[in-house]
């Protein structure tokens, strides 16, 4: 249920992000699309993974997901909401109690580094539940070499470009739901985001307000998943498919005047997620 030790990725570490820079022209497909190169970073929807590092498939005790994070990057996942806590004095992956599932956050860490040297066209979210210390988990990130990929964006200015991010290298955007800001790249989600309510038990209660975060911020986090009390497939089974999923985005998008570009879920490989990200990014941005 661990994962792996605590040790750094096995692969070597890339050399600093400054010797892989792109002629951003020479960047012709962006998470997939060539379509998405030239929109801002806030104009693009990223199928995203609630909680993200709780998977079956390696053990979890009530698990979010059917795959862990190595497989839902390469199934088309972009974004990924995890959990950091601290198990006996070490940072870790665990969704609130690490008895029933956990892996080291280094390790964890490792996979997304992993993807992204594979995968050099691709833009990539972490949205932390951070309840570990900004400097541990700077710390698992500089041990996971993923020091080469983050972006640090200023506040109150315009997103670069996917074609831009890629293009510099700077294509993991990370973000913690408290703190931030030290290291800068380690930036709050809120004062770049806003989102909707998370606890719904039932279709019919998912409305489009807006829970944490100042909806004049450009980015937006739609929740999309049942808690009846706790995840399952039977519950993502009611909501994950088209056209449940694409009419609420759609609905949130016309109350809200924002493109929905974290369309996060439990259990992405049940329903419609890609193809409703899919549709959404055919779409002209508000």
């Amino acid at each position: 249920m661990d994962g792996s030790d605590l040790g750094a990725c096995h692969a070597p570490r890339l050399p600093d992000a400054g010797a892989r820079l792109r002629d951003p022209s020479s960047v012709r497909a962006c998470n997939g699309s060539e379509a998405l190169c030239d929109r801002r970073y806030d104009q693009v929807v990223y199928p995203t993974a609630h909680n993200a590092m709780s998977n079956a498939d390696e053990g979890w005790y009530v698990p979010n997901q059917r795959h862990p994070i190595d497989r839902g990057l390469r199934d088309g996942i972009r974004a990924l909401m995890l959990d950091t806590h601290y198990y006996r004095g070490e940072a870790y992956l665990c969704h609130d109690d690490c008895r029933i599932g956990r892996r080291p956050l280094v390790d964890g860490l490792c996979s997304v580094r992993a993807f992204l040297d594979g995968n050099p066209d691709e833009v990539v979210t972490l949205l932390l539940e951070s309840h570990v210390s900004a400097e541990d988990t700077a710390e698992a990130v500089s041990r996971s070499g993923l020091g080469a990929y983050v972006h640090t964006q200023p506040r109150g200015a315009p997103w670069p470009k996917l074609r831009e991010m890629i293009a510099s290298g700077r294509r993991l955007v990370v973000f913690t739901e408290s703190g931030g800001g030290s290291p800068e790249w380690y930036q709050n989600l809120y004062e770049h985001s806003w989102e909707t309510a998370y606890a719904f038990s039932s279709p019919a209660e998912m409305s489009c307000a807006g829970n944490r975060g100042d909806a004049r911020n450009p980015l937006f986090v739609l929740n999309h998943f049942l808690n009846a009390p706790v995840a399952g497939r039977e519950l993502a089974e009611q909501v994950n498919h088209d056209p449940m999923l694409l009419d609420r985005a759609r609905r949130c998008m016309r109350e809200s005047g924002h493109l929905p570009n974290f369309l996060a879920v439990d259990f992405y490989d049940v329903g419609d997620v890609f193809v409703v990200a899919a549709a959404l990014n055919r779409e002209p941005p508000p």
